[in-house]
């Protein structure tokens, strides 16, 4: 599993990964925008870092950092999503992993943040398995096309990264064996 920044030669194989099952992302702005428009705004952010993930070489999904605040040490890991069919390989332990790794060791990073819709039980299990933890509800957060938003908010503190680097090396170290 490798991190790359998102580039025009992911396109059309993260094309064929996210519409390969599109209501994986009934829950993501990728509904709103399409898949094009979506990744043209991964191409041309300044304020974000895009990431393609790319599993056994083939691009399967996506992250970024975003909302990145360095007088605050702070930033956010999110627009994540990955191809059903490596839910649950340990694909996104390792994303998260190289992430937060990144974010907290080379960044030096004092918070990093999480959101997903309140309705999304799935990814707020996945983000409690990571090592997150709860931090509430921000109601009407979001508009969305078919409904209004409540996101639920979750955080990794700098405290907290040698328990949850621990904890992933292990998952980690599980799917590989």
């Amino acid at each position: 599993m490798r991190l790359e920044r998102v580039a025009e030669e992911h396109r059309e194989g993260l094309r064929e990964a996210a519409e390969r099952e599109w209501n994986i992302h009934r829950y993501t702005n990728m509904a709103t925008f399409g898949f094009d428009r979506w990744f043209d705004l991964a191409l041309a952010t300044e304020t974000e870092l895009p990431f393609t993930v790319l599993v056994a070489g083939r691009p399967a999904g996506s992250s970024r950092y975003l909302n990145v605040e360095p007088m605050h040490r702070r930033l956010e890991i999110g627009w994540t999503w990955l191809e059903r069919v490596h839910w649950g390989s340990g694909a996104n332990v390792e994303a998260k992993y190289l992430l937060l790794r990144n974010a907290f060791e080379r960044w030096n990073a004092m918070r990093v943040e999480f959101k997903t819709d309140a309705r999304n039980l799935r990814v707020r299990g996945a983000l409690l398995g990571v090592g997150a933890r709860f931090e509430g509800i921000f109601r009407k957060h979001m508009i969305l096309p078919d409904s209004v938003r409540d996101s639920a908010w979750y955080a990794i503190l700098d405290d907290d990264w040698p328990r949850v680097r621990a904890m992933l090396e292990e998952k980690i170290e599980k799917h590989a064996g």
